[in-house]
Formats: C-alpha cells, sequence, structure tokens
C-alpha cells in the first residue's frame, strides 16, 4: 500500500494523516481476542495504572503473541512509513495501550522524538508512529490529541515526569502546549475498530483519562528507518529494541490465516 499526493501533501504539512478503517473486522477480531490473554499477563513488560489492575501498557507483544507478531509485519503498516521515511524500517517500539474503562489514566502532552533521542540517542527524528485503534475511539473514550504542524519545531524543551503517572515521560509544560496550540489547534481523531492513525515522531500529543464505560485500545507501531537506529542502550530491551534488521512485511491476508 502506498500513499497517494495528497496524503503524502498533508502529512508533511500537518505531520498526521487518518485512514478509516484500513483493517477489516475480522482482523480486528483476531487481534482483539489475543487482549484478554495479553492483558492476563503478569510480567515485566505488562505496566498498570497506579491500582496494579487494569493494563496501561503491553510492551513488545511481539515477541510473545503471534497475532501481534503478525501485526509488525503486516504491509498495510509497513507500506506507508516506508514510503514515508524513504527506506527499509525496523521496530524501534511496539506496545498495546489498554486505556481502560473508568481506569486508563492521562497520556501527558510529549513528543516521542524527545524521548528516543534524550533516553535512547536516536539520531535523527527518522521515525514514526502507526496507530490501529482496536476499538471504537469517541470523543468520550480518551481518544489521542494531537497538535497539527508542531512537528516542525524540533525537540522541544521537555521535564522528566516520574510521578503523575505509572510511567515517566519527558513531557511539555502548559504554556509551550498553549503555544503551539493557539499556532497550529487541536485535532482528536476518532472512528471504528480497523482505522488507522500515522504521525511524526516529533508532533505533539496526549490523552485525556479515560472516564467513560468504553475500553480504548490501541496498538502502536513506532517504526524507525534502519540507518538512523538507536546509539544507547540505557531502557530494557522490550521498551526500546536492539534488533535493527528490515522488517519483511507478510502478507496481506496474514491475519486471516488465524481467524
Amino acid at each position: 500500500m502506498n500513499l497517494n499526493k495528497e496524503q503524502l501533501w498533508q502529512y508533511n504539512r500537518e505531520g498526521w494523516m487518518h485512514l478509516p478503517e484500513l483493517f477489516c473486522r475480522e482482523e480486528v477480531d483476531v487481534l482483539k481476542g489475543e487482549l484478554p490473554k495479553i492483558f492476563a499477563m503478569r510480567r515485566e513488560e505488562v505496566w498498570r495504572e497506579k491500582d496494579d489492575e487494569a493494563v496501561r501498557t503491553a510492551f513488545a507483544a511481539h515477541t510473545y503473541n503471534e497475532a501481534f507478531a503478525r501485526l509488525g509485519r503486516h504491509p498495510r503498516l509497513l507500506g506507508p512509513v516506508m514510503q514515508l521515511l524513504d527506506g527499509p524500517v525496523y521496530m524501534h517500539q511496539y506496545k498495546i495501550n489498554g486505556k481502560a474503562a473508568f481506569n486508563g489514566d492521562v497520556w501527558q502532552w510529549h513528543q516521542d522524538y524527545g524521548t528516543w533521542a534524550r533516553d535512547d540517542r536516536m539520531p535523527e527524528p527518522r521515525a514514526m508512529n502507526v496507530a490501529l485503534f482496536l476499538d471504537e475511539v469517541t470523543e468520550f473514550n480518551g481518544p489521542l490529541y494531537l497538535i497539527p504542524k508542531s512537528h516542525k519545531q524540533g525537540i522541544i524543551e521537555a521535564g522528566h515526569d516520574t510521578l503523575t503517572t505509572s510511567y515517566p515521560l519527558w513531557t511539555l509544560d502548559r504554556q509551550t502546549v498553549s503555544r503551539l496550540a493557539d499556532d497550529g489547534g487541536l485535532v482528536a481523531p476518532k472512528g471504528g475498530p480497523g482505522s488507522v492513525l500515522l504521525f511524526h515522531s516529533n508532533l505533539v500529543h496526549a490523552s485525556a483519562p479515560n472516564i467513560s464505560p468504553w475500553d480504548r485500545v490501541i496498538a502502536y507501531l513506532s517504526l524507525c528507518h534502519v540507518d538512523n537506529h538507536i546509539r544507547r542502550f540505557k531502557r530494557p530491551e522490550w521498551v526500546a529494541h536492539r534488533d535493527f534488521t528490515p522488517i519483511e512485511p507478510l502478507a496481506g491476508d496474514c491475519l486471516l490465516e488465524l481467524a
């Protein structure tokens, strides 16, 4: 799958793109069928909210679950990323963000590349995120908030927040977020299961707590050009991966083979 000229223009200008219902219901059902098993695991890769029950993030699911391993090599996700990054990619980070009904906590305002540069010494922002909605994402259940055009600001000064939530993050201050939002506005892409969101690694984003009665699970692939791999190995391998081998896409029906 390749993006057309209009889509490429939007991504370069805005720093993000939404592709509604890129995956069919049967493919999403395969992935969702694995979530109870993954979320029940008590292993170091599965981070929980402060209540120690609701899953905040399941890291590196592609290393211990076959369905999510196949998702990590799916051509519908890899094709646009390789097109935008102009070459082969490896998996820098893989996570399933739980955002459980009533319990999903805030993700503060941040840039992903800010963390990857500071903690992992990734040389350049030649990396991006691909987010697959596994539930319907609405205005009620903690959608992702994006500040369009903020990816053009480079790495923005940030502070290391280790207290607000169960997961430490390099976060932006209120004054900076207000300035960026005044310039670029705010968007909160919504859509049904199977929709995909692509966004630049420098795009400023966040999400509010989920106090609705509906779960909001999203799988995130953070993909990086192989020439731009990290130089520092401070964080656990299941957070910042060390395998810089180019990913070889599978067939387009690879998830349906598990149905």
